[in-house]
This record gives structure tokens, sequence and C-alpha cells, in this order.
């Protein structure tokens, strides 16, 4: 039977499973949501509906610029006055600054002793690096790749063979010793079994992202359950 640990190498997704991504859109629209009767729920269906739809048209756009371009979209949607070219811009740049969950540094920090820790995320270079100097507190990742360097975002599989062909160049890794770690069904799971990567999901109670149909290998609500399981898995091996 395949453990946790027989694998070598996490590519994590950040937003939504490092990064608290619900919260931090929320908290961006929330001047348009106060205006409207929408529950949590319709907020975040329609916003992932949105940018799912601009990522597809514009797939070269950096995160930062798509987020922007998203927010008159979301207003025009609910029938709301056109927010100011400043407005959207101030809530693309919010990327930077949104939360981490307080599991997670610390949670990082336990599976690296046993993992390369790997990015694959579908924002942009800058938003990352503010990601990272704040809320993941300068925490070191072994590789660091976004869709603006791939030039698609997930669910493509070219990010995923782009992840792939990276880790084994980069640190002899295979196919079959990395397991893709991350919240959303849709930007991950389902595209990573479509490829034959197994799968750990972060499941967070998120909303964005979520499939009727769930595909994973293992299953965590946090990422220091998952943290909990492997240490628990290297201590069995230990006796």
């Amino acid at each position: 039977m395949t453990k946790l640990t027989d694998f070598r190498l996490l590519s994590f997704d950040v937003y939504g499973t490092l990064i608290d991504w619900e919260t931090g859109v929320l908290n961006g629209l929330k001047s348009m949501i106060e205006q409207t009767d929408l529950t949590r729920e319709k907020v975040l269906e329609l916003y992932h509906k949105l940018e799912v739809g601009q990522q597809t048209k514009t797939p070269d756009m950096p995160y930062c610029q798509l987020t922007a371009t998203i927010y008159p979209q979301f207003a025009a949607k609910l029938d709301l006055k056109a927010p100011t070219a400043q407005e959207a811009e101030t809530f693309g740049q919010s990327v930077g600054k949104w939360p981490a969950f307080p599991d997670t540094v610390n949670a990082l920090k336990r599976l690296s002793k046993h993992y390369k820790l790997v990015v694959l995320s579908n924002v942009d270079r800058e938003s990352f690096k503010a990601s990272n100097a704040g809320s993941l507190e300068g925490f070191h990742f072994d590789k660091i790749i976004t869709a603006q360097d791939v030039g698609s975002y997930k669910p493509d599989h070219r990010n995923f063979e782009y992840m792939l062909k990276t880790v084994k160049s980069e640190f002899g890794i295979e196919k079959n010793e990395v397991l893709q770690t991350a919240q959303s069904q849709f930007h991950d799971h389902h595209p990573a079994r479509e490829m034959g990567i197994k799968s750990v999901w972060i499941e967070r109670r998120g909303t964005m992202g979520n499939r009727q149909k769930e595909v994973y290998d293992w299953k965590f609500v946090t990422l220091e359950e998952m943290a909990d399981a492997v240490e628990q898995e290297l201590g069995t091996e230990a006796q």
C-alpha cells in the first residue's frame, strides 16, 4: 500500500491551500457585496466563474492584472456602479496581502524535513513574492513556478507538465514521486488525476474550485493534519 512518505516532493497550490484565497477575495469585494443580498457561496461562485472565463480568454495575463480586470466585471454582473480604474487596480494589488491560514507556515516547516517543496501557483511572480515576504513569513521553497512562468493557468495540463519537467531536471524527481497538494478540485485534483499524478486534498472547507466529483488519494482538512500524518508514518517506520 502506498504511503505519504513514499513520495519525495510536494507540489503546492498556494492561494486556497496555503493562503486564504476566499477571505482575500471576499474582503476585496466587500464594498460591492454589502450592496447585495448574495450569500458567501454565491459571491464566490460568481467570482470563480468570472476568473475561469478570464483565465481562459487571456492565459498569459499576470494574475494581479487579471483580478483587476475581473473587478468591474463582477460589478456589472450585479448591476452595480462601475468601479474606478484605481479601485480595480487596488483589488488586483491586494493579492499579495491576502492572509495565510494559521497552520500553514509551521506545517510547511515540518513537511520540509521530509520533502522538497515546490510552488505551482496560478498567480504572478510579484504577487507571490509579496505573499512569501508577508503572511508566509519568508518561508523558503525549493522551487517557485507561477502561471506567469508557464504562460497558462491551471487546470491547463501545461502547468503540470512544466512542473514535472522542472523537478526532474533540477532534482531528479520522477512523476511517481510527486504529490500535488491542494484545495481546488477544479484547478488541481482533476488535472492531476488526468495526468497520473497522485494528490492530497487539503480541503480547507473551501467553496471555490469545488467539483461534484471529488478525486484525491489522501484528504485532510488542514495542512497541519497532513504534517501530523506524515510524522506518524515516520514514527511508525522508526519503531
